[in-house]
């Protein structure tokens, strides 16, 4: 009885300890990553980015087999929504700013936490260029493990934003 009282309160003690160390860890978490595209037509690459029905042409996960798309009653511009299942996961994608250099929207899938993204276009002046940079941002809990799944975030999620940000630059230098 002695052990297992000992084991109890040594195990309560170390719970307190990393919940008080996670407290530590910031509640968003900020991944970034961007491209260049040979192209100074912004008109042309926000039209991919601001209509969601374009994101098929470059996104992987639109244009991946077996993924389903469901749009809303508006697809292009803010408010505009879709819902996309794949892998037994439906992601929620709602616009909620648009113009001619930015496009913010989030992600929402059930039992997860949101996910508020940005695609930002800037102009390489003299190199007839533009970069595009995409931000998320992930809310978190307050829980010890997703604090602490926070640390690798960058090296989980990155690579993604990665692979969507080069379709993208394929597809409109290829077009």
């Amino acid at each position: 009885m002695r052990f297992i009282k000992a084991f109890l309160v040594g195990a309560t003690g170390l719970f307190v300890v990393i919940t008080l160390f996670s407290l530590l860890i910031p509640a968003n978490v900020k991944v970034a990553r961007n491209t260049t595209i040979n192209s100074t037509d912004r008109n042309k690459i926000i039209a991919q980015v601001a209509d969601l029905k374009n994101w098929k042409n470059w996104h992987p996960i639109f244009a991946a087999e077996g993924a389903v798309t469901n749009f809303g009653s508006i697809s292009s511009g803010k408010n505009a929504s879709c819902d996309v299942q794949y892998k037994d996961k439906v992601i929620h994608l709602l616009i909620t700013a648009a113009d001619s250099s930015l496009v913010s929207f989030t992600l929402q899938s059930k039992g997860e936490n949101s996910i508020s993204n940005q695609i930002r276009l800037y102009p390489l002046e003299g190199l007839n260029q533009t970069m595009v940079e995409w931000t998320s941002i992930t809310h978190l809990h307050w829980y010890p493990w997703e604090k602490f799944y926070a640390i690798f975030m960058d090296k989980l999620t990155g690579p993604g934003y990665e692979m969507a940000l080069e379709g993208l630059k394929k597809y409109v230098e290829g077009n």
